[in-house]
């Protein structure tokens, strides 16, 4: 599996809600050095780190009907 994350072209959403959530310093650092790098918004990231995971997850012992 290729799992590398692609940035690309910025995607156009409807509606939204805020979602607040406690990450390490580190990860927030880390989170803003690429966001410097690919003129992003932390929270574009984000929400692309979120839909990367939604679309490649992989869910082990669970009941596949779920």
């Amino acid at each position: 599996m290729d799992n590398k994350f692609i940035i690309k072209p910025k995607k156009k959403y409807g509606e939204s809600s805020v979602v607040s959530a406690r990450l390490p310093n580190e990860l927030i650092q880390e989170l803003d050095r690429v966001a410097s790098k690919t003129g992003r918004t932390r929270n574009e990231l984000i929400m692309m780190c979120i839909e990367f995971s939604l679309e490649n997850v992989q869910i082990v012992g669970a009941n596949d009907d779920e």
